[in-house]
């Protein structure tokens, strides 16, 4: 990011969301392009979409909305502290968790017998009496 022109041109919309991390793969990028996830300027927008700084990108990703606006012109993919820098995030909270309960453990003994429990109730019950 030495060079000087980072803050000027333009740049493809997938590599962009691919660069600043918003998204895992440039793959995935794309696809949120093409399945009308992403919207620069309220417009939606395909993979080639040329980016420039001061656009505002809303992506719809993991179950989420981000809205960003672009302050800085990238290529690579670079740290996850370079890349905050690159955009400001006006993003809402996300959604609290939900509670999860926790999975039920059974006690010992609560479910079916084990071949040595059967056993020992056939012993403690006397020998069976004898089919006819």
């Amino acid at each position: 990011m030495a060079s000087d022109d980072v803050n000027t041109g333009t740049v493809r919309i997938d590599v962009w969301i691919w660069s600043v991390r918003l998204t895992k793969t440039r793959a995935q990028a794309a696809a949120a392009c093409k399945a009308g996830h992403v919207r620069v300027g309220g417009e939606r927008v395909k993979p080639a979409h040329a980016l420039k700084a001061g656009d505002e990108v809303r992506l719809f990703h993991a179950g989420r909305e981000r809205i960003v606006v672009v302050s800085r012109i990238i290529r690579k993919r670079v740290g996850a502290p370079a890349a905050a820098e690159c955009y400001v995030d006006n993003s809402p909270p996300p959604p609290p968790r939900e509670f999860v309960a926790p999975v039920a453990v059974r006690d010992r003994g609560a479910g079916r017998p084990t071949k040595r429990d059967r056993r020992e109730m056939e012993r403690l019950q006397g020998p069976k009496p004898a089919a006819g």
